[in-house]
């Protein structure tokens, strides 16, 4: 379609407009939307736009008439409807964060899905209600999701699947029983999560077999079930999760028996920075408080009914592409329990206090040759009060040798915490979350031109400093 076929201009949007407050039925509920005082209409098409609804009833309206590189700019107004994006390069954007809601009412499944579909940039609105998911990205390369706020979301808040060169930042994500926050099965992702903040999830944010260049920075977990929980499985591809780098975040008091939860955050509840069955992870220059059970871990990730056994250290720098289609041998095949054991770990320089069991922990069930005492995770330079094992920055300290002391001497009884399991909350509990207040909304949503997203910019992880505790 040529540019001319799909947008008016001048006179012709102020008649839109005119219409549009008339018939006072904009949107595709009936809601009115795009008043005569809205920023987006008031502009009179002084960005290069697909203006919704002043053009296009709907964002999928707007998003189907779309042309790579084009911007769909919705006006204020709640959108009762379900959007798929399939054009590349495309970038959706609210006029205002707190008053453009897209609202599947506990019907429709999605608020924006990109579909393996490239470039996609969605930024400055809400999506709640939904039975799965706020925003979410699949098959997806170069994409970036900003301003964004999701809550009572009935899987993820904002997601990232089998997704590579991506950006998450200054979003919330908010009453999830997945995670707020989630990217999975990539290898090397290439991708960030920067001044974000999840509450009130089962998992402040997970990811199952991802790593590589992926960074989750700057940003708050609190009140979840637990806080960040990177974490390995058969259950989806790629596995192991691996080579992640947490830094500079403030996680707190994730121990909230009221959100919503699934099986997984129910074992992870009451921990801080959890790396359940995660490799090679750096967790450095977090600050970490008012935990039940540990401030910062690395335990084994059991598996039930697995599909595959850990594959061997030597395989984990392989990328996706070369292990997602791969015949597993006969031999590895529905091996029943798996354990995945958490390996190669650096814990460096976090400060960690107020935790129930202990602020810093390595632990695993013996199997598979693997002991505490062979793990090769580290810790050093850590500001806190107790370890399991005790005296664990001896026993393992980073880039020195240990002091040859003894792994079971205040070892984790990680049998009992299995066994101790949070009782599972009803499944509607994500529908009463609470409503969060206005977020920061996008500065220059109304000015700024669309531009094409070609991969987030690897952040200057050196420079952060452990940050203040908030008030209160």
């Amino acid at each position: 379609m040529s540019v001319g076929t799909h947008r008016r201009r001048g006179a012709g949007v102020a008649i839109a407009i005119a219409l549009c407050v008339v018939a006072a039925a904009c949107s595709s509920s009936g809601d009115t939307v795009g008043s005569t005082g809205s920023t987006a209409g008031s502009g009179g098409g002084a960005l290069d736009a697909l203006q919704v609804p002043q053009e296009y009833p709907t964002i999928q309206a707007a998003v189907d008439a779309a042309e790579p590189g084009d911007l769909v700019l919705v006006d204020e107004g709640t959108y009762k409807e379900a959007v798929d994006v399939t054009t590349a390069d495309l970038t959706i954007r609210g006029v205002d964060r707190n008053k453009v809601i897209l609202d599947g009412e506990f019907e429709l499944e999605n608020g924006v899905r990109i579909l393996e579909t490239d470039g996609v940039v969605v930024e400055n609105m809400t999506a709640r209600n939904y039975l799965s998911n706020g925003f979410f990205w699949t098959g997806s390369d170069r994409y970036r999701g900003s301003y964004l706020t999701a809550y009572r979301n009935g899987d993820y808040g904002i997601y990232a699947f089998d997704a590579y060169h991506g950006q998450l930042d200054n979003s919330y994500g908010s009453g999830s029983p997945d995670a707020g926050f989630y990217i999975g099965e990539c290898y090397r992702c290439d991708a960030v999560i920067d001044n974000v903040i999840s509450e009130h999830n089962g998992l402040g944010y997970s990811g199952t077999n991802s790593g590589g260049d992926l960074y989750i920075i700057n940003s708050v977990f609190r009140y979840n079930r637990a806080g960040i929980v990177p974490n390995s499985g058969s259950y989806e591809l790629c596995y192991p999760g691996r080579e992640s780098t947490i830094v500079g975040n403030i996680v707190h008091g994730n121990n909230n028996d009221e959100s919503p939860a699934i099986d997984v955050a129910l074992l992870a509840q009451g921990n801080g920075i959890l790396l359940a069955g995660a490799v090679d992870t750096t967790v450095e220059r977090n600050l970490v408080f008012d935990h039940d059970r540990t401030g910062i871990a690395a335990v084994p990730f059991p598996e039930e009914d697995a599909n595959d056994v850990a594959p061997p250290a030597s395989e984990h720098q392989t990328p996706c592409e070369e292990t997602r289609d791969r015949e597993i041998p006969v031999e590895n095949q529905n091996p029943g329990l798996v354990l995945w054991h958490p390996t190669g770990n650096r814990f460096i320089g976090n400060v960690v206090s107020e935790s129930g069991l202990a602020d810093l922990a390595s632990a695993t069930l013996d199997a598979d040759g693997v002991t505490t005492a062979t793990l090769n995770n580290c810790f050093s330079d850590n500001v806190f009060s107790t370890t399991s094992p005790s005296n664990l920055e001896e026993l393992a300290p980073c880039d020195a040798t240990g002091n040859g002391g003894d792994f079971t001497a205040g070892a984790f009884d990680l049998v009992v915490l299995i066994a101790d399991m949070a009782e599972a909350p009803p499944k509607d509990t994500y529908t009463k979350t609470p409503v969060p207040g206005d977020q920061p909304t996008m500065p220059d949503a109304t000015t700024a031109p669309a531009r094409k997203f070609e991969g987030p910019t690897k952040p200057d992880v050196a420079s952060i400093t452990v940050p203040a505790k908030p008030a209160g």
